[in-house]
């Protein structure tokens, strides 16, 4: 397992959800919730993250249909995983299949006692967290890291 820190993201339409690791990469805790925006601000804010934490690597939720195909938010994640990627290089960004997380992460907070209600505010981040340890687990298990590699966007294109 490669140490470092690792920051991972679970991006949605109006919420990015943030979870990180510690330097050893074993525990996954929720970071906070980033409000997306035409502007990129919810992407300076993810990148001043990954330095603040000093990660080795960025995560980011590539959502699927169940049997595997894309839709429009797996091009958005695809896209904000890019310019994330430009943003942070060399630091590299790598998109990991986060099929079922919501479901897994409203699962874990209903368990937890938490109430339907409250979920809104901190499912994203339960969200990123399940991905991040789906991410770690796999590098546990296969000795690879996870997920596919991301290249950073060239100027002028989106």
């Amino acid at each position: 397992m490669r140490p470092g820190a690792r920051i991972a993201f679970d991006v949605g339409t109006a919420r990015v959800g943030v979870a990180r690791c510690d330097a050893d990469a074993i525990l996954a805790v929720p970071l906070r919730t980033l409000h997306r925006d035409r502007y990129g601000a919810d992407l300076d804010e993810a990148a001043d993250l990954v330095e603040e934490h000093g990660a080795v690597e960025a995560v980011v939720g590539l959502p699927r249909h169940m049997a595997g195909g894309s839709s429009s938010s797996t091009r958005d994640a695809r896209r904000w995983a890019r310019q994330l990627a430009s943003l942070i290089a060399p630091v590299p960004v790598r998109l990991v299949d986060e099929r079922l997380t919501t479901v897994t992460a409203q699962q874990a907070l209903h368990a937890s006692g938490r109430r339907a209600k409250d979920f809104r505010a901190v499912v994203d981040q339960a969200a990123a967290v399940v991905i991040l340890e789906h991410a770690l687990e796999t590098e546990r298990r296969t000795g690879s890291p996870a997920g596919e590699l991301v290249m950073a966007l060239r100027e002028g294109r989106a």
